[in-house]
């Protein structure tokens, strides 16, 4: 009997310490999002501005990011949505690639991504894409 606990012990230690990785990505991202959160970038003074709207006018992919993440964590999706849908797209992402992670090394399996050269290819068009509507007067609706 000592030794079946012993074992279920040893399993459970190993499942937690196979966890370690995946719950301190998770943890930063979190931390992340409490400090956006809590610090409102709409507030001016908080947050460099993106020098290439600075500089140029141009809204690049990331503009409006941290707006964006700030109403994502206040559960406002459209306004989310709205100052950058993309970041939005990101943020779902991470979160089934993160659980994913986490299942497969409670499990004691390897996470590989392997996203080849067409998913890659596809990402950055859709990137290009996003930029270049959201400059564009119909695209109005994609500004930050």
């Amino acid at each position: 009997m000592r030794g079946v606990n012993a074992d279920s012990r040893q399993v459970n230690s190993t499942a937690l310490s196979r966890l370690a990785v995946p719950a301190g990505i998770l943890a930063a991202v979190a931390g992340a999002f409490a400090y956006v959160a809590a610090v409102d970038p709409n507030e001016p003074g908080h947050y460099p501005v993106c020098p290439l709207l600075r500089l140029t006018g141009v809204y690049c992919p990331g503009c409006g990011g941290l707006r964006s993440a700030h109403a994502f964590a206040h559960g406002d999706l459209a306004t989310a949505l709205h100052d950058n849908a993309l970041a939005v797209a990101a943020y779902l992402g991470f979160a089934v690639v993160w659980t994913v992670w986490a299942v497969r090394a409670a499990r004691g399996r390897r996470l590989r991504i392997d996203p080849g050269p067409v998913l890659m290819w596809s990402a950055g068009a859709l990137m290009l894409a996003f930029t270049v509507v959201r400059n564009l007067p119909f695209g109005g609706w994609l500004h930050p």
